[in-house]
């Protein structure tokens, strides 16, 4: 059962220690080539690890960052495939119909703009350990047909926009790869944070509708992989194969290997959700969150379950030589640990 009297340092270390290894193995690809499934199953299980901990502010009806939170509905989760499906093809006639680079252009500005508040986000509880002042500066005003706009902002959150913005900027004028994945990272933290899939019975929907939307776009179509391959953006994460080296002759072109961020953020959701369950069922203090000190059955289940799933669709991708949906392994994978769990634990009707 949750302590109610004491916080969990082995928590709280836990999560400096995950933040940590994302930015070491961000850092060590930059200057040696990691092998891919090391590298790309190691960073998207942290970023599950760290969004589903934060996730846990969601339980606190009090939190002032849960207004801008979502809460995901039976409708939605049976729309989501399709109106990703529409999304999707519709990225693929843009880059079909018009030039690559004007839309490439268009979409750089967008996700700049967006990037630099998501890594703001992100970052600014980490910065917040430094800057720990709460004073609030700037002011609250009420628009025309928008409502009250709250524009104050504590000075960690401050120096977090700033650097986000900073960083935005240089990402656009160089569209590296490395800022693209610490972008993509950013993401993947908020949506996890932010996004609720309600309850396990809807995020069982969503997971079973976006694994037949999965496997129909890659395995039936191409347009999954030319838009993955067009779009210069930061909607997934990429992990060097090789080096440039424009010293030899001929002069060598760098090669990557990606994972799409929905492949990260779809199971990572439901992840969460147990998590969240997880917290539920032992009575952790909602207003704790990450800090609650709790058992947690259903989350190491699912999320040895998406480690596990990731490794068959590494598996199976350099078995074939062929691209993989990474869906078709993760949902089962994930459905059948929480599924498995329940069964030993005796709680399907609590989930």
């Amino acid at each position: 059962m949750a302590n109610d009297n004491k916080s969990s340092p082995d928590r709280n270390f836990s999560m400096l220690i995950s933040y940590a290894s994302i930015l070491l193995l961000w850092g060590l690809s930059q200057m040696i080539l990691i092998p891919v499934p090391v590298n790309l199953i190691f960073t998207s299980s942290l970023i599950i690890y760290v969004g589903s901990h934060r996730s846990l502010r969601l339980r606190d009806k009090s939190h002032p960052d849960n207004s801008e939170s979502e809460t995901l509905s039976k409708g939605d989760a049976m729309k989501f495939p399709l109106i990703g499906s529409v999304t999707l093809f519709g990225l693929y006639m843009l880059f079909k119909i018009f030039d690559k680079d004007m839309i490439n252009l268009l979409l750089s500005v967008y996700f700049s703009g967006v990037g630099a508040l998501s890594l703001a986000g992100t970052f600014d509880p980490l910065v917040h350990v430094v800057i720990s002042s709460n004073t609030r500066y700037g002011y609250k005003k009420k628009l025309f047909y928008v409502g009250e706009v709250d524009l104050t902002f504590t000075p960690s959150q401050m120096f977090s926009c700033a650097c986000g913005i900073v960083f935005g900027i240089v990402y656009f004028q160089t569209k590296h790869w490395t800022m693209n994945n610490i972008m993509g990272i950013s993401f993947c933290v908020q949506a996890l944070e932010r996004i609720s899939l309600g309850s396990f019975k809807i995020g069982s929907i969503l997971l079973i509708g976006l694994f037949f939307y999965d496997i129909f776009w890659v395995f039936g179509t191409e347009v999954m992989v030319t838009v993955a391959k067009s779009f210069d953006g930061p909607i997934k994460l990429v992990f060097p194969r090789r080096f440039a080296d424009i010293l030899s002759d001929p002069p060598i072109k760098a090669e990557f290997s990606m994972l799409g961020l929905g492949d990260i953020v779809v199971p990572g959701l439901f992840v969460a959700l147990l998590l969240r369950y997880d917290a539920h069922a032992n009575d952790a203090p909602p207003h704790k969150g990450e800090l609650a000190r709790f058992s947690k059955p259903f989350f190491y289940s699912n999320f040895v379950g998406y480690v596990i799933g990731l490794g068959l669709t590494m598996l199976v991708m350099y078995r074939y030589n062929a691209a993989q949906p990474a869906l078709l392994y993760l949902v089962p994978s994930c459905l059948l640990a929480s599924l498995f769990t329940a069964l030993v634990r005796k709680e399907f009707k609590g989930l």
